[in-house]
């Protein structure tokens, strides 16, 4: 005679609720490896997944690096992904009139001619810049937020050649060191066009960060209204602060694309996005 019984297993589902809005994080990882992911994360991928296929070549042939920066939420310990594309090319402007240089405190400046460059820029040993080091370098210099990039010693320069071997060592030994902080960023949804029906993503906004203090702003001030962002824009670049140039980088011309609320963190409400209607919710992404 068989028998069938037992207590209910308890099983553990992953929550795919996706995310919008601002939080505050820490690293905890960067570019982590199939044990890393299952560790760190506590995400079990399978041993072909792309995920942790890093490097990788352009429409241009060249070299290329996938960074990802693991965040995760100070209160909540919610887990999101902002990711860097890299690529082992000049940065130029579209008519190849300008070139992008970076120096060695992390911050860029654009030319047709180095002597062109400012004197203030140059004080610092420089280079050429390579696609996607400015956003990369904007994140690292609010996230090493304890280092003095006023004085001469504060120095912040990773290896190139050695980036685009894969290799992330450099930053990722500064992971809970002295240097880092916590940092302010924006969880955003992706719409995109998949095997003809629009899926959605969870994302992060990569060309802008915050110091954790700037947050504060955002609970006092709804800049998600357009009589403030008005406000913003009629205002000269030189007197924005740092939470008011975040906000200007999101709503600017090539700012973000995605869905997005200049408010707290809060769960993804598809009827508050007009753009979704059409859309379906995917819990598959990259990083699957």
């Amino acid at each position: 005679m068989s028998k069938i019984g037992g207590e209910i297993r308890e099983t553990k589902q992953q929550d795919y609720t996706k995310k919008v809005g601002l939080f505050e994080a820490n690293v905890i990882a960067i570019n982590p490896t199939l044990e890393e992911y299952n560790r760190i994360l506590g995400i079990e991928l399978k041993e072909d997944s792309k995920a942790v296929e890093y490097l990788g070549e352009s429409r241009d042939g060249n070299t290329s690096l996938r960074v990802d920066f693991w965040l995760e939420e100070v209160k909540s310990k919610e887990k999101l992904k902002v990711t860097f594309f890299l690529e082992n090319k000049v940065r130029e402007n579209k008519d190849g009139t300008k070139k992008q240089y970076i120096n060695t405190s992390g911050t860029t400046s654009w030319a047709a001619d180095e002597n062109d460059l400012p004197e203030w820029f140059t004080k610092r040993e420089y280079r050429e810049a390579h696609v996607g080091e400015e956003e990369l370098y904007n994140f690292l210099r609010t996230w090493l937020g304890r280092i003095d990039y006023s004085k001469e010693s504060g120095v912040l320069e990773v290896e190139w050649k050695k980036l685009m071997k894969g290799n992330v060592r450099e930053l990722t030994e500064q992971i809970d060191g002295a240097y880092c902080t916590t940092v302010v960023a924006l969880a955003t949804v992706i719409a995109k066009e998949k095997e003809g029906e629009t899926k959605e993503y969870q994302g992060v906004y990569n060309k802008a960060f915050m110091p954790s203090y700037a947050l504060k702003n955002f609970r006092l001030i709804d800049f998600g209204s357009s009589q403030v962002q008005a406000g913003l824009k009629a205002k000269k670049p030189r007197d924005l602060k740092i939470h008011e140039k975040f906000v200007m980088s999101v709503i600017g011309e090539y700012g973000c694309k995605d869905y997005y609320i200049l408010r707290d963190l809060q769960d993804y409400n598809p009827d508050d996005n007009f753009a979704a209607s059409d859309a379906v919710i995917s819990s598959e992404g990259d990083d699957y």
